[in-house]
């Protein structure tokens, strides 16, 4: 892995996996959804992408979740598939969030970062656990949702590419 590949977050598949076909990538993708995990993936035509994946802020099942946590930002990931390639090129996003009541409201202000983001919220309470260590209360990082995506596209014996700036 060369320096460049490390600061775009770019990983390549373990040597001797053949290749999967683009569609199967995508149907593997669209196979991390499941009702008790807090992201979705889905289609991103509209958005000029492949696919998106991001967190549930905006489900009705999850919102107490996120509402209780009074999470400020949150995180998408854009992937164009390359089938010509093997390799799914992504860009993150990182937006604002203003809870207005038990809404969230995305905002994109001058907090909104594009290219590779890492982001981490945690939360403790004030108690300890038996062994004495802080109880966390909640913690959305955004490799909980990036990793599951990355490990499908290596297992397929794809390349996952992140891409800093411009266009997928």
């Amino acid at each position: 892995m060369g320096l460049f590949d490390k600061l775009t977050g770019t990983k390549r598949p373990a040597d001797g996996i053949a290749p999967m076909p683009g569609d199967q990538v995508r149907a593997a993708l669209l196979d991390l959804n499941n009702p008790d995990i807090p992201y979705l993936v889905r289609d991103g035509s509209e958005e000029g992408a492949d696919l998106v994946a991001e967190w549930r802020v905006l489900e009705p099942a999850w919102r107490t979740v996120f509402v209780r946590s009074q999470l400020s930002r949150v995180f998408k990931v854009y992937m164009r598939l390359i089938p010509e390639k093997d390799e799914v090129r992504a860009l993150d996003q990182q937006f604002e969030v203003e809870w207005v009541g038990d809404t969230p409201r995305l905002s994109l202000s001058s907090e909104a970062r594009r290219g590779q983001v890492k982001t981490v919220s945690k939360q403790w309470t004030l108690s300890r656990d038996d062994e004495g260590h802080r109880e966390e209360t909640f913690s959305f990082d955004s490799d909980d949702l990036k990793k599951p995506l990355q490990s499908v596209v290596l297992k397929s014996g794809w390349t996952w590419r992140g891409v800093i700036s411009g266009r997928l």
